[in-house]
Order: C-alpha cells, then structure tokens, then sequence
C-alpha cells in the first residue's frame, strides 16, 4: 500500500535528482531517506531510480509514478487547506495566471479593488501563455488562470470571462491605419513582431500561416509588450494583439481582420483541486467587472 511520507520523499528525489540534496529539502537524514526510497520500491517490486556516483534519474516506472505523485501531493495539499478553512484559517494568498495584455489592461484595475476591499489577502499575477498557464494550473503552481476557451484539457473547469477581437496593430502613421479591415495575405505581407509559441495570439498567428501557407517574416519576437508596442510605435514592424489594448494606448492603431478574429477568454482552475475562499471569492468579483 503507498503512504505519503514515501512518495514525498520519491518527489523530493525526482525533483532535485540527488539523494544529498533531497534529504537535506526534507530535513532528514540521507540513509533515512535511502532506505524509505528502497522500501518503497521493494513494496512496488519496481526500480524507480537509476542511481549514478552523484546523480540519480527516473527510470520508466519511476517516470509513471511521477505523475500520479504530484497529483496525490496536491490532492494531500488541498485536503489540509480544506481543514485549515474549516477551523477559519482562510487561505491567505491568490495565485493568478495571465497573459501579458490582460495582466496589463484588463487586471490592474480589477486587482486594486480587490485588494481595498480584501486588504489582509496576496495577490500573486503571473504573466505566462496560455499553455503555460494550462500548466501551471494543473501543477498546483497556480490557483486560477486566463486562458483561451477552446480546447481545454478535461482536468480544467472554466467560468467564461470575456468576449474579445483580435486586431491587426499598427502604428498611427502606417499606411494601413486608415484601412477598415485587413486580410490574412497583406498582414503577412509585413515585417512581424510577436510574441514567442505559447501565447494564445501567437498560437493563432501560427495556424493561420499553416493554413493558408504564406510567407512569414518575423522580423522581432518578444514577450514584452512595451518593446512590441514601442517597436509598432515605431513603425519597424506590424503586430496582431487584443482590442483591448488599442483603446488604452496612443499612437497605435488596431485594424480588424477580415474575417474578423474573436476570441473567448476564460478563467480556469483545477476540476478535481480545491479552491480557496479567497479563491472563490476572487472569482465572484472578477465577475462583476465582466
């Protein structure tokens, strides 16, 4: 039968890839934990490790067990929050993914009002891609996410957050800023500045250029957006970003595509994982901004 106790000290192993170290994160002794690690194999009747002079590596079976480890660790981590919440130790912190152009117009404002009217609460924003995010969340890294509604992975539940168009971007003074929509060919026509595989824009970019084969000249990519948008500013390349980001910013100018690209953004969390009050919380007043 699997106990905690070995399997946290198999993911302690697996993580730091040396039984030194392990032992050292875990507090405990190396020839306590090597023998909880041997016992652990002798009740499998599996080698988990291969061991080296001064590393160890998964094997196959040991890489299998991996997964459901850290699915059971986080199941261990939400039961003990569950408790904790029910003695009225609410969960202090509200971990949230987001891609960078909603971290930067669509969340500051929604934050600062959170965070007046839930003062004793941290509020953790990490900007990251969609698949990161997807990732993460299904990790434990974070509590919720933005991502795209399309495709999402069974573990995940998603509560819609906005509708949204994705537009050409262009500088003020570009010679397609006075156009009223632009099509998929004279886009790729332009030198391009985008974001890095991953990003939910960069991810739609890419399929259309697979799907209709044009030619593709990314003359910049970055995941910065002040250096995208100074480089649009600029007029040295041309971008593809959310509406939401031409109505906040000078000196760009966002031209539809035709056919137009809507996109729907939702927040995701964990199916099975267990949200926080102050989680839920967050939730409920995101909504209300929606």
């Amino acid at each position: 039968m699997l106990e905690s106790k070995p399997l946290r000290h198999f993911l302690a192993v697996a993580e730091h890839g040396n039984f030194t170290h392990a032992a050292r994160a875990l507090n405990i002794a190396q020839p306590a934990l090597s023998i909880s690690i041997k016992k652990l194999e002798q009740t499998l009747e599996l080698t988990l490790f291969r061991r080296g002079d001064k590393s160890v590596t998964l094997t196959q079976e040991g890489a299998t067990l991996l997964e459901h480890a850290k699915r059971i660790s986080q199941q261990f981590a939400d039961a003990e929050l569950a408790m904790n919440e029910l003695k009225g130790l609410v969960k202090g912190e509200v971990r949230l993914g987001a891609p960078s152009m909603m971290g930067s117009y669509f969340f500051p404002q929604i934050l600062m009002a959170f965070k007046s009217q839930y003062p004793n609460l941290k509020l953790t924003l990490i900007d990251a891609g969609t698949e990161s995010i997807r990732k993460m969340l299904l990790n434990g890294e974070l509590d919720i996410g933005v991502i795209n509604d399309a495709h999402v992975p069974e573990d995940l539940e998603t509560d819609h957050l906005l509708d949204s168009e994705m537009l050409a971007v262009v500088g003020a003074t570009h010679e397609l800023a006075q156009n009223e929509s632009i099509d998929f060919k004279r886009f790729f026509q332009e030198d391009l500045i985008l974001f890095k595989p991953g990003y939910f824009h960069r991810d739609f970019i890419d399929s259309v250029h697979e799907q209709y084969g044009f030619d593709m000249n990314i003359a910049f990519e970055s995941n910065l957006l002040p250096m995208i948008l100074s480089i649009v500013k600029q007029e040295f390349a041309i971008t593809a970003l959310l509406e939401l980001v031409t109505q906040h910013e000078k000196q760009v100018v966002g031209v539809p595509f035709n056919p137009p690209v809507k996109l729907k953004l939702a927040l995701a969390w964990r199916k099975e994982g267990y949200l926080s009050k102050a989680d839920r919380t967050f939730i409920d007043f995101v909504k209300q901004y929606t």
